[in-house]
């Protein structure tokens, strides 16, 4: 597809997003299993929760757009889960607070990424007018936010990082 206008910088955007949700909805499951935190084992539980949901909603912008969700393969999300996967489940830990650490870690990364991708299509939705979709988008943009500044707090107030060290 050529790149014409705003409409289809946003429509590839959101298609994009889909993927990467999709393939961090994965990780992050996996993540939770690998979890020994019950603090952080529930923070991955919510955030899962979170994906999904982001997923309907997203799913729902692209029928709205007559677009397929999965017509695109987000490679940037396929990066940052194979390094989850490397740095968490392949590796080898002599300590669970250790392996908590490291899956906060690559956890954040992935919603990092999940901020950026959420940032620019609530940019896009409210330049186009798409008004309900920006409010929409906006909504699970805040959600993500809300669940980085948890993890953020589960390694520095909660146990994991004092654990770890």
């Amino acid at each position: 597809m050529t790149m014409n206008n705003l409409k289809d910088v946003y429509t590839d955007q959101l298609q994009d997003l889909y993927s990467a949700c999709k393939q961090s909805l994965e990780a992050t499951n996996a993540l939770g299993r690998a979890a020994e935190d019950k603090e952080l084992s529930e923070a991955l539980i919510d955030g899962s929760n979170g994906i999904a949901k982001g997923m309907d909603v997203l799913k729902s912008i692209c029928a709205k757009h007559d677009l397929d969700p999965e017509g695109e393969h987000c490679h940037g999300m396929e990066g940052l889960v194979k390094e989850a996967h490397k740095h968490v489940l392949e590796e080898d830990f002599g300590d669970s607070d250790a392996r908590d650490a490291m899956i906060i870690t690559q956890y954040q990364r992935m919603v990092h990424y999940a901020l950026a991708g959420y940032g620019c299509v609530v940019a896009f939705a409210n330049r186009l007018g798409e008004n309900e979709d920006g409010a929409q988008l906006q909504e699970q943009l805040d959600h993500t936010y809300d669940g980085d500044r948890r993890m953020t707090e589960i390694a520095t107030k909660g146990g994991v990082n004092a654990d770890a060290a």
